[in-house]
């Protein structure tokens, strides 16, 4: 019997998944496309807003005292890309773009996610929950044996992709059970007391602007994070092997110069007659 591996984000989605597991295995299994999972694994990337670090914890908590392993990984794409932008070589980020005709465009390759949680957890699987040596032949017996459960919605299912590793087979319960990030959200919050928010790291080029106008109300230190990244993309690109300007921010300014009037943009939905921000 292969494992059964959720990629935890701890944003709404994957806690949802997580949850489900832990409410499955003493109740009833109301969600068989949910197993019981034989790890739930949550990549730290170095700059998660703080409501995450909650989700986190109240995650870690859930799982272990239902005896799920609850393992997280340091993964600091925030430091590596402080250290290495401009000087050698980094994961690609779908930053958005001006050339220097004023032209606005958008790098398309998003290598982050696969690099800094996908890589990372099919790595930490093969080689510490298998058993693996480095350079050792994969098993016949682990071909296509596991099942790494990654927490796309339903509104998501174009995202959805087959797994490039020999061991794994992705699959993605939320959308087998056409819950929308919506539905994720109600089921935390009306079962288990969890008022969750998205987990994109602060320096995600898809946020919202409102994201970027929330840190700077809300949590100063964060914003302050996002501010410097910013500022040494604007100061590194011109030594990096891209030719457009690069930013944060899809207006194509810098996080500094948003006005009010650019972040008016929050993406919400219904939840209870009231519009939830999705953290986005």
């Amino acid at each position: 019997m292969g494992l059964k591996i959720l990629s935890c984000g701890a944003g709404m989605q994957s806690t949802a998944l997580a949850l489900i597991s832990c409410a499955q295995v003493d109740g009833p299994v109301e969600h068989p496309e949910v197993p019981r999972y034989d790890a739930v694994i949550y990549c730290d990337l170095g700059i998660e807003p703080e409501w995450v670090a909650r989700q986190v914890a109240f995650l870690e908590d859930a799982c272990t005292r239902q005896g799920i392993p609850f393992y997280i990984l340091k993964s600091d794409l925030y430091q590596d890309y402080m250290e290495n932008f401009g000087v050698r070589r980094v994961a690609g980020m779908p930053f958005w773009t001006l050339d220097e005709d004023g032209k606005a465009g958008k790098i398309h390759r998003r290598a982050c996610t696969i690099e800094y949680k996908i890589l990372m957890i099919q790595k930490f699987v093969r080689y510490r929950l298998l058993g693996y040596q480095p350079y050792q032949r994969l098993a016949r017996k682990d071909i296509g044996a596991h099942e790494l459960h990654i927490g796309f919605s339903y509104e998501e299912a174009n995202r959805s992709f087959p797994s490039h590793h020999k061991m794994f087979k992705n699959r993605f319960p939320l959308i087998e059970m056409k819950w929308q990030r919506k539905d994720t959200y109600a089921y935390n919050l009306d079962v288990w007391g969890l008022d969750t928010k998205a987990s994109a790291c602060c320096i995600c080029p898809y946020h919202q602007n409102y994201f970027f106008q929330y840190l700077k109300e809300h949590y100063p230190w964060h914003y302050q994070n996002v501010v410097d990244f910013d500022n040494m993309l604007e100061n590194m690109q011109p030594q990096s092997p891209i030719r457009n300007r690069v930013f944060l921010s899809r207006s194509r300014k810098r996080i500094r110069d948003l006005r009010p009037e650019d972040c008016d943009d929050a993406q919400t939905f219904d939840y209870q007659e009231r519009r939830i921000w999705n953290g986005f």
